[in-house]
């Protein structure tokens, strides 16, 4: 296992500098001057803006340009925006919001998706399942941004239930209906995939096996049926987890909340190479990890499944 673990660490180091590589070559590509987009409407000062693309490296080459960041990230300096600002601070002020909502999200997605999941499996053909599909079905459906909308109305403007936007009043009043939104589309889709997987499970012999040995269906249900069941489920958490972190722009967008999402727009917006590249490499390294622990649950789930 200590082996294993050694080589899924060291394979980080070649997956975050193509990532950034790439990342850094899009940014690069886009159109437009970064240092005049600071400049907004009026026409930038040519001396200062001399100044600034030599600060910043932009009159070098490519290849260049991405050695310099790539050696301040190995010594745990991510650079700075084209303001002065260090990007390590708005890591340290903006992922803190964007963590809050996406592990609230993740818990509400994990544990209402396998428990709906469950009962539609165990109640197929029957009025719970066809309540699940059907409200799963309406999930996926929906927009992000047109289900925020509709929430705020209701719970934010009309019921007063929670707030509208921003987060103000914290955790959790601030955070559960961004949550909700943020993990609807996901919730349906673990509902759905712990249902048929289930299905299949109650099916198999080893299953057979220990209800013919009179072994409580609880028992039968909750060890043996739902281990095998949610390996897949495991694999699509995972996976998921890492698209919460980054995908959170629209939620964050809709609920004002001031997170990493956000701040990825706004960074693309004005050509902020560094920042955009920072975030990305951020959210690369909460994909491998979530990865890596997803491989190593497998065996916990499953005892066949070994790593030498």
């Amino acid at each position: 296992m200590g082996r294993y673990v050694a080589r899924r660490l060291l394979q980080v180091i070649p997956v975050v500098i193509g990532v950034t590589f790439i990342i850094f070559c899009l940014v690069f590509a886009l159109p437009g001057d970064p240092i005049q987009a600071l400049a907004g409407d009026k026409r930038a000062d040519p001396n200062i803006a001399a100044i600034l693309r030599a600060h910043y490296h932009l009159n070098e080459p490519l290849y260049q340009q991405y050695w310099h960041y790539i050696s301040g990230v190995v010594t745990g300096d991510l650079g700075e925006t084209y303001n002065g600002r260090a990007i390590s601070d708005i890591v340290s002020e903006r992922f803190p919001v964007t963590l809050k909502l996406g592990l609230t999200s993740f818990a509400l997605e994990a544990v209402i998706g396998i428990i709906a999941g469950i009962f539609s499996a165990l109640k197929k053909g029957k009025f719970i399942d066809n309540v699940v599909l059907v409200s799963t079905l309406v999930l996926i459906s929906i927009p992000v941004f047109v289900l925020g909308s509709v929430l705020q109305l209701e719970f934010g403007v009309n019921l007063k239930i929670t707030p509208v936007a921003g987060i103000e009043h914290g955790w959790p009043q601030s955070y559960i209906l961004p949550a909700v939104v943020l993990a609807s589309t996901s919730m349906a889709y673990i509902a759905r995939l712990v249902r048929t997987s289930m299905m299949e499970s109650v099916r198999a012999d080893y299953v057979r096996t220990a209800i013919a040995k009179g072994l409580p269906t609880r028992r039968v249900i909750g060890v043996h049926a739902m281990r095998n069941s949610l390996i897949p489920v495991v694999t699509f958490l995972g996976f998921d987890l890492g698209a919460l972190m980054g995908g959170a722009i629209i939620t964050e967008r809709v609920f004002n909340m001031p997170g990493i999402g956000g701040q990825l727009a706004q960074s693309v917006y004005l050509r902020e190479r560094p920042v955009v590249v920072g975030l990305v490499t951020l959210l690369v390294l909460i994909y491998l990890v979530a990865n890596l622990l997803v491989d190593l649950l497998y065996a916990v789930l499953d005892p066949r499944i070994r790593y030498e």
